[in-house]
């Protein structure tokens, strides 16, 4: 039975409900974290203790360490997965949107990780799993600010991991590709928001479009779920995992392709 303490944010809905469910079967003992607490009931059903968190709030966050602090005395594994994508021309979102989202994706799972750092070194073991995307490793028209929050989770899961190497400290980023969620229709409807009666309004347009005929392909959370599930179990974990549609093919010509043979490929989709 294991009995390892893990938190998880964004556990309301998707990836990380779906990977609260599947640790906590597998005998993990899981808090789960969310702003919608209303919508975690089935969690709580299943064993998972409950925790109310925005993580853009710092004193929120803090109470929440402090509650599994009192009740476990431990944290072993700590899944940074709340996040969101804001999409819209990088001339027309509004830096006060642009900030919230950095603010979400990038401070606020920085500081939850460092609130949750205390007490690793103190164990002298832990794990923190980052969840960044495919679109951390390479850029579309539209998603900027997206974009820019998961390349700078990967930069900092990088300079992490060397960091707290020392302290029997292990960090894994996962870059989920096109995943079954609401994350989607939400990033979309707010693109074409943004873009209406604007100078990118049809490209907006077409990438809405390719964003719904795609949909039917997007794999389900639980992919990524079983992933994580794999990782952390790993004696010796990779540093980086990815799954979901499309994933391995985009990361590979994106790894090949010179950036302006990449620019053309992405925007030949787009039509």
């Amino acid at each position: 039975m294991n009995d390892q303490v893990v938190l998880i944010t964004g556990a309301s809905s998707g990836m990380g409900k779906a990977t609260a469910e599947l640790l906590s079967a597998s005998g993990y003992k899981v808090y789960g974290a969310a702003r919608r607490t209303e919508m975690m009931q089935s969690l709580k059903e299943a064993g998972i203790r409950i925790l109310q968190m925005d993580i853009t709030d710092d004193s929120n966050i803090q109470l929440g360490i402090d509650e599994i602090m009192k009740r476990e005395g431990r944290l072993d594994i700590l899944i940074n997965n709340a996040g969101f994508g804001l999409f819209g021309a990088i001339e027309d979102v509004p830096m006060e949107e642009a900030r919230y989202q950095m603010e979400v994706n990038v401070f606020g799972l920085a500081r939850l990780t460092q609130l949750a750092l205390p007490q690793m070194r103190k164990q002298k073991s832990g794990i923190i799993v980052n969840i960044t995307s495919t679109g951390g490793k390479l850029s579309s028209p539209l998603g900027g600010w997206y974009h820019a929050s998961k390349y700078a989770v990967e930069a900092l899961s990088d300079s992490l991991r060397m960091e707290v190497r020392q302290f029997g400290i292990k960090v894994i980023v996962i870059e989920p590709g096109a995943i079954k969620s609401e994350w989607g229709d939400i990033a979309m409807e707010t693109l074409k928001k943004i873009s209406a009666g604007k100078a990118y309004s049809p490209l907006a347009g077409k990438i809405a479009g390719m964003s719904q005929k795609l949909k039917p392909k997007n794999e389900d959370p639980e992919v990524i779920a079983r992933l994580i599930l794999k990782a952390i179990g790993a004696k010796n974990p990779k540093t980086r995992y990815h799954a979901g549609y499309l994933s391995g093919t985009i990361l590979f010509l994106k790894k090949i392709l010179t950036d302006k043979q990449f620019d053309k490929l992405m925007l030949s989709q787009m039509k």
